[in-house]
């Protein structure tokens, strides 16, 4: 997985805040709920969340298998023993600082599955409640990026056609902010 990443990302690390910078011209931002509201008060707000989500995810998806990325965020290089260690991938220094209790590192776990609408349903739901952060779904070939965050999603696609093309299906989720964040 690292030799695929490195050779269709090389300009970034899988750490899906990191992308937008040097991968703009293929970005878009989708945001989550109506007026761009970054939580959901109620159930009916869910739905929205995650037929959003979910519609932007089948439109790059459907009929594929999917790595979903999930990091582990620390102070220390390691993961810890009482960690889970099922589907690691790599560790990432991504905040180096003099003091270690100033450090950020990302441990990433990969897992593979098929995708269908809903099947990540849970993860979503946390990720739009800011219960955990940095999650990506890439297909297996890492050609097209899904980067969830609570209030909208970041999404990479293979060129800057296909970018335009999803971007202009889903105008009305897009920021009015004319940086697109």
């Amino acid at each position: 997985m690292t030799e695929l990443w490195q050779r269709r990302w090389p300009s970034c690390p899988p750490v899906g805040y990191k992308l937008r910078e040097p991968y703009r011209d293929v970005w878009v931002r989708f945001h989550s709920l109506p007026e761009s509201k970054r939580y959901a008060d109620d159930e009916s707000e869910y739905a929205i969340v995650l037929e959003r989500y979910n519609t932007v995810l089948d439109e790059l998806f459907a009929g594929a298998d999917v790595y979903v990325i999930t990091p582990l965020w620390t102070t220390e290089a390691e993961v810890a023993s009482s960690q889970p260690i099922t589907g690691y991938w790599q560790s990432l220094l991504v905040e180096d600082d003099p003091h270690p209790e100033f450090r950020t590192y990302c441990h990433l776990f990969a897992a593979r599955r098929s995708w269908r609408p809903g099947c990540i349903d849970e993860s979503l739901r946390d990720v739009a409640d800011d219960k955990v952060a940095g999650v990506l779904i890439t297909d297996t070939r890492m050609q097209r990026i899904h980067h969830p965050y609570d209030g909208g999603a970041d999404v990479f696609l293979a060129t800057s056609a296909e970018r335009d093309r999803v971007r202009d299906r889903h105008a009305d989720w897009l920021s009015r902010h004319p940086s697109g964040i």
